[in-house]
């Protein structure tokens, strides 16, 4: 079932022909957020990304499963299993208990997914409420010889598994160097090697979220949740698997080692990947004090900020960059994908005002192709965003009178708009779903139109002026006269 779409596969280093095991069925796992704290906006790259995928698989009439787990439970300090829980430190700080903190942060998140107009996914599993299944997937692995119990911790034996197993065919990183560069054990001597990491972690006296376990009572290792439930709702073997470039060397290479280690197959066939972000050239952390929140940068309430800039508008200017390149935010960057956005809804709202010829000077098919041939050479979505702005060029010029348009081309171009601007992009236009601001527009032009006819210039003139200057731009023509935001 080809379709034409090639994606990169981290997997393998390359591009590939996107073949689904079960076409037209395709099965997508992407790692989803820790709910402890506010969602980054490195996370809503990652589930933009995502969604755009997302979108033009069923664009293209595969059905999809799309699966995003939450993680909830047994998150610790740093990726070997060492320090406080994470949700155990932020309840304490915040005087809540952990599945408070859990139900805030994770509605925080939906929230702003939802301002961003995203799709929600097919199933959104918890970690905390597969704990048996996880449970089931470490006994298994025990079996198989893969892991073994220290005191009520049960550890990967990276070593032994990679005997047999590409341990590091994600990253293609050396075994040899890696050891050498971990650190020594230091107060961690219960694990065989430097790389183990663990699968079930031994509850302290203190910690709050436990479960008992054949092992003692306990809590899951951060990793061993998404191979339990991406088997779980999608099988030892799917399609995609996807997440923030910073979880392949760990998180992603321990997903493919239990799962190994469990089915003996390899879990997914194509791995995903979007890069990370930067601000004005430097990498995005709350270290280096240049991170946003969503809710910052929509406000603009952040020192490094000039002002904020709409969902829509960050997402647009999230999408002209390709999701493997390195996205860098500034405030010159964000005020040039809002003109650009606008010109874009701008052009789509003058869509319906356009009278149509008995002849065209356009073709409207090559732009939808080239729209087409974008997205299947791995979702260059910075590629059909420059096509999208030529039929907006189209539209405009149509509109001032100086270019025909027929009916049959005018259908087609509405289609291309409204396919890739709104259902396969998950763009809208935030200017006209503001009923209100509409309504008292439309009535501002209709007693402007009066004065013009009343010959009353001064009143026209002194609306024109006085929207302008609060950055609402008219005008005029033989069809009437619209406006946009200057």
């Amino acid at each position: 079932m080809d379709k034409g779409l090639h994606l990169y596969n981290t997997l393998t280093r390359k591009k590939e022909v996107f073949e689904p095991i079960n076409a037209p069925h395709v099965g997508m796992y992407v790692c989803g957020p820790t709910v402890y704290s506010d969602v980054h906006l490195g996370n809503c790259r990652t589930f933009i990304s995502f969604d755009l995928i997302f979108r033009y698989l069923k664009y293209l009439e595969y059905k999809v499963r799309y699966v995003r787990n939450i993680t909830d439970a047994g998150h610790l300090e740093g990726d070997r299993d060492e320090g406080d829980d994470k949700f155990a430190k932020r309840a304490k700080l915040e005087q809540l208990e952990p599945m408070e903190i859990v139900q805030k942060y994770t509605l925080g998140f939906h929230d702003v997914l939802r301002m961003f107009n995203t799709l929600p996914p097919s199933i959104e599993p918890t970690a905390t409420g597969h704990i048996t299944e996880q449970i089931e997937m470490i006994k298994v692995i025990i079996d198989n010889g893969y892991a073994y119990e220290v005191d009520g911790t049960i550890y990967f034996d990276v070593e032994k598994y990679s005997a047999k197993y590409n341990y590091t065919i994600l990253t293609n990183r050396n075994l040899e160097d890696m050891l050498a560069n971990t650190r020594e054990l230091g107060g961690q001597g219960d694990k065989r090697g430097r790389l183990d990491f663990a699968l079930w972690i031994k509850a302290k006296p203190e910690t709050i979220m436990r479960w008992p376990s054949p092992w003692g009572v306990g809590f899951p290792g951060w990793h061993i949740e998404c191979s339990a439930m991406s088997a779980k709702y999608l099988g030892d073997e799917f399609d995609i698997h996807g997440g923030g470039m910073d979880l392949a060397a760990t998180h992603h290479t321990n997903e493919i080692a239990q799962s190994e280690a469990c089915s003996h197959k390899q879990p997914a066939k194509y791995w995903m990947h979007t890069n990370m972000l930067t601000v004005n050239g430097t990498r995005m952390s709350k270290s280096a004090g240049n991170g946003f929140l969503p809710g910052e940068l929509f406000t603009g309430d952040h020192d490094l900020l000039e002002r904020g800039f709409s969902p829509m508008t960050v997402k647009f200017f999230m999408l002209q960059a390709h999701y493997r390149s390195t996205l860098d935010f500034s405030n010159e960057a964000l005020d040039a994908s809002e003109k650009g956005f606008r010109r874009l809804m701008n052009a789509i709202s003058l869509l319906e005002k356009l009278n149509p010829s008995a002849d065209s000077d356009f073709e409207i098919e090559p732009l939808a192709k080239n729209c087409v041939k974008a997205m299947n050479d791995d979702f260059n979505s910075p590629v059909v965003i420059a096509e999208l702005f030529e039929a907006a060029r189209i539209i405009n010029t149509v509109y001032d009178g100086k270019g025909k348009i027929s009916a049959s081309e005018l259908t087609k171009l509405k289609k291309l708009m409204n396919d890739f601007v709104f259902d396969i992009f998950g763009l809208k236009d935030e200017e006209s779903s503001n009923i209100e601001l509409n309504a008292v527009l439309d009535m501002v032009i209709d007693i402007r139109k009066t004065a013009k006819e009343n010959k009353d210039y001064a009143t026209s003139d002194k609306i024109r002026l006085g929207l302008q200057s609060m950055g609402i731009q008219l005008k005029d023509s033989k069809e009437g006269t619209t406006w946009t935001k200057a």
